[in-house]
């Protein structure tokens, strides 16, 4: 422990007493040539010194007149405690002593002083702390401990009590200390708490803690989209779970808690099986309601942009996990591949690509990444990967049989589509489409129009091709494909031309992102940073909030109910920019950007399997 005076220069002259040396009074002499820094150290002055042992050695001597109940001017009153000490060093030590002992209240005149609903032996412990700076930590006291020294104000005891509850935490106790923590007004420790209560919902949910939580706590807990779960119908089996503990008292929150389950985004059989047909919800209008609206959002998947609620809105670990394929940076090709988690925020590497490819086209088929076309720097390639994401192994799957780079690809009702691009001699309008189950490619119907670096989406059934470039110039025209009839069909044009075009789909709306309308020779030409919306039933194109920056060769996907904008070049950088469309607000925010600038990432989202 220092002094309170460990940063001012001591000014006395000091004296040592005849037949002492100066080793014994620990000073040191200017003979010593400052060798005796053990037991003191000089300061501007040779003939001024200050102990280092000083504060230690006074309050050693102090607690030993506690121990003795010597020149104890004051006694604390704890339950049955009766605990003497000195009024100067619980000042020194606390900010509540302090304020007590220095100030007009009566108690800084008593002789006793009686603290009402404190523990006797935990304040003996910091009356103790107060004279050694030294507490001991036990996990059958330390909450008590806490509290205590929270009233008394001793901040470092309080953090030091925090830290050890930190290191306590477990499925059991993370619920009982995260109210504990919010009791005292521990921040830190709440928030600590929180997050590790989210962490490990599942783990939670079968403890006590959880069964016998009040209803105002359950509800704090499902309001979360920070839940750790694998899928929202372990929110609703969480649900049931509490609710049984006790039906004839809880019945009366069952429907406010079932409206923080997002059932629209239940499966229909599972809303079918567990949900509408139990006598809990039947009974309760409420419910009905919640139930009706869930099943609405699925029969009319038209209606979805007007039905928009927090219950629309994923949980973040339910949506699956983005990833980032490839592209180009400084270094010339990028071959790593990246994840990014919304829960945590974070972008992680995970692979990297067996080889060298640029301008290719991603696509997620049973849980896997397939990754087609291309060229590799040299030639224009028809080779078609897969990657496993749970064996992290790459496989090579039969070739397409066209050469292409600068394609577009989608999965539409289960076989996935490769649209356009260029072979290394001319645009292609041709479109090819594998079959999962036979494990070959067949052409389709072909495109009206030549197109490279296309945008390609699915939407309402449909595979559209978003403008890219031809032979001559960028393109602004726009058409789909119906499989059914397999037949290609003109939309309505964007409002400009877009060539490298970064396209997605959120609420039955179809989005153009950035691009740009430059030849092929001007590399550095400015970038769009304007977005357009597509509404397929009214074949309108909109404008809609701009990127922060004008960039093509973006990679966008939806994650969630989210649009995600990643990497792409704004003319002279390659960037690790991400942004997040809320189509609620109409506005573009900022998320964690990637580890490695790119431009032309596919970027796909590897969805969390659906409960059986």
């Amino acid at each position: 422990m220092q002094s309170d005076h460990a940063d001012v220069p001591v000014t006395m002259t000091c004296t040592v007493q005849q037949g002492q040396s100066h080793a014994d009074q620990g000073m040191i002499s200017p003979k010593d040539g400052g060798s005796s820094h053990s037991l003191s150290s000089l300061t501007a002055h040779d003939d001024c010194f200050r102990s280092v042992h000083h504060a230690k050695t006074s309050l050693n001597r102090m607690e030993t007149y506690l121990l003795k109940n010597q020149l104890t001017d004051i006694t604390l009153i704890a339950g049955s405690r009766r605990i003497p000490a000195h009024r100067l060093v619980l000042s020194a030590g606390s900010e509540y002593f302090a304020a007590m002992f220095t100030s007009d209240l009566r108690e800084a005149t008593q002789n006793e002083v009686v603290l009402e609903g404190v523990d006797g032996d935990a304040l003996s412990m910091l009356v103790h702390y107060c004279y050694t700076g030294c507490i001991e930590l036990q996990e059958d006291t330390v909450e008590t401990l806490l509290s205590t020294a929270c009233l008394l104000q001793l901040t470092p005891v309080v953090d030091a009590c925090c830290s050890f509850l930190m290191k306590q935490l477990h499925p059991s106790n993370c619920i009982g200390i995260r109210l504990f923590a919010d009791a005292q007004g521990c921040m830190d420790l709440l928030k600590v708490a929180h997050n590790f209560t989210t962490e490990h919902f599942m783990e939670v949910i079968p403890n006590q803690e959880f069964l016998t939580l009040p209803a105002d706590e359950v509800a704090k807990l499902l309001a979360s989209d920070d839940l750790n779960v694998p899928s929202e119908e372990e929110i609703f089996h969480a649900l049931m779970a509490w609710v049984k503990i006790d039906v004839a008292s809880r019945k009366k929150d069952v429907s406010r808690l079932l409206s923080l389950v997002k059932l629209p985004l239940l499966m229909p059989s599972f809303i079918a099986d567990y949900i509408e047909t139990d006598p809990l919800f039947r009974e309760d209008h409420v419910c009905q309601e919640l139930i009706m609206e869930a099943l609405k959002y699925h029969l009319l998947p038209e209606r979805r942009p007007m039905l928009q609620s927090p219950r629309t809105r994923p949980r973040k670990s339910t949506v699956g996990a983005l990833y980032a394929v490839g592209g180009m940076h400084a270094n010339k090709v990028a071959t790593n591949v990246e994840k990014y988690d919304l829960r945590a925020n974070t972008w992680s590497h995970v692979a990297n690509m067996s080889g060298r490819r640029l301008q290719f086209g991603v696509a997620v088929v049973d849980q896997r990444l397939y990754v087609v076309g291309g060229r590799d720097g040299l030639k224009t390639l028809n080779t078609v990967e897969c990657y496993d994401i749970k064996s992290k192994t790459w496989t090579s799957l039969p070739p397409m049989s066209t050469h292409r780079h600068g394609l577009g690809v989608g999965v539409l009702h289960g076989p996935l589509y490769a649209v356009g691009g260029h072979d290394g001699w001319s645009y292609l309008n041709t479109v090819e489409r594998w079959d999962p189950q036979a494990r070959q490619w067949s052409y389709v119907a072909p495109m009206s129009t030549h197109r490279s670096t296309v945008g390609v989406a699915v939407l309402s059934g449909k595979l559209y091709a978003v403008g890219g470039r031809d032979c001559s110039s960028c393109l602004r025209t726009v058409e789909c494909y119906d499989p059914h009839t397999n037949k290609w069909l003109p939309c309505s044009p964007m409002a400009t031309r877009r060539g490298g075009v970064g396209v997605g789909v959120v609420n039955g709306y179809l989005y153009a992102l950035g691009g740009h309308d430059a030849p092929a020779s001007n590399p550095s030409a400015p970038r769009f940073d304007s977005v357009e919306r597509y509404d397929p039933k009214t074949d309108t194109w909109t404008q809609v909030a701009s990127l922060s920056v004008g960039r093509d060769a973006i990679g966008v996907c939806l994650l969630g109910d989210r649009l995600i904008a990643v990497g792409g070049y704004d003319g002279q950088h390659y960037l690790r920019l991400v942004e997040a469309y809320d189509t609620q607000n109409n506005e573009w925010q900022e998320v964690a950007p990637l580890n490695t600038g790119r431009a032309g990432a596919c970027v796909v989202v590897v969805k969390n399997p659906q409960p059986r």
